[in-house]
């Protein structure tokens, strides 16, 4: 939008280097804890490895999520096209605080959880998103990312929303999770209904929540064995969903 001047000037055009509008359009980071590395076993006696996600994933999670925004079913579509524009995001830098996990069995992405910080007290569910049928692998991923955020980035409240009919019976009804009151509050992710934890929900019941579903706890102890499996990253051939 330009306006007239109302004094004269000594310069009318200036140049400006892009970087300081980066500064600008970037916000400043929080200091976050690194994302850790686990495993769990699943329910079929395969090998889970979360870990956080690399540069070197992200193109071909993109290329395999093409593929997925568009199968019209269980809402793959909208969250297959949210999920792309989330991990795009990653590499231009256009999310807050992100985090960003990945599970892998023997190297192939069978599993996504993210999610980022609103501020100290609050973090906010984005998408878990799974590749396997049967396999149960929603629990443990929506769980890492969970336990990311109320025992190491140690916030008040866990903000959740659902696409899905399956999300929401996986992490919404499992963990007995309430609402808050709508429209007053939305979650980002379209205005949707808020599904929330406290510290006191998460430390009371839904910490164990994982033991429950799964028969197991997370193990934080990963092993070299384990990282030599899922070395190389690859996604699947095929649409299992």
């Amino acid at each position: 939008m330009k306006v007239e001047l109302p004094t004269p000037v000594s310069t009318e055009k200036m140049e400006i280097d892009v970087r300081d509008i980066e500064g600008i359009l970037q916000g400043a980071p929080m200091n976050l804890p690194p994302v850790p590395e686990a495993t769990i076993t699943l329910k079929d006696g395969r090998v889970l490895y979360i870990r956080p996600i690399k540069d070197s994933d992200i193109d071909p999670m993109l290329g395999y999520l093409e593929k997925v925004m568009k199968v019209e079913k269980d809402f793959y579509d909208i969250v297959g096209v949210r999920v792309y524009g989330e991990i795009l995001a990653l590499r231009r830098k256009r999310l807050k605080d992100p985090f960003t996990m990945v599970g892998l069995v023997n190297g192939e992405w069978l599993g996504f959880a993210n999610g980022r910080v609103w501020d100290k007290d609050v973090a906010v569910s984005l998408h878990t998103l799974t590749f396997s049928r049967r396999a149960r692998l929603g629990w443990p991923m929506y769980y890492a990312k969970t336990y990311y955020a109320m025992e190491l980035l140690g916030v008040k409240e866990w903000w959740s929303t659902f696409e899905s009919y399956n999300g929401w019976r996986m992490a919404g009804l499992s963990m007995a999770q309430p609402t808050k009151p709508w429209p007053e509050f939305q979650h980002e992710l379209g205005g949707a209904k808020i599904f929330y934890l406290t510290q006191d929900m998460w430390q009371g019941r839904v910490k164990n929540y994982i033991k429950e579903v799964i028969g197991q706890d997370m193990n934080f102890n990963v092993t070299d064995e384990v990282r030599k499996a899922n070395e190389n990253f690859r996604v699947p051939e095929t649409l299992d969903l």
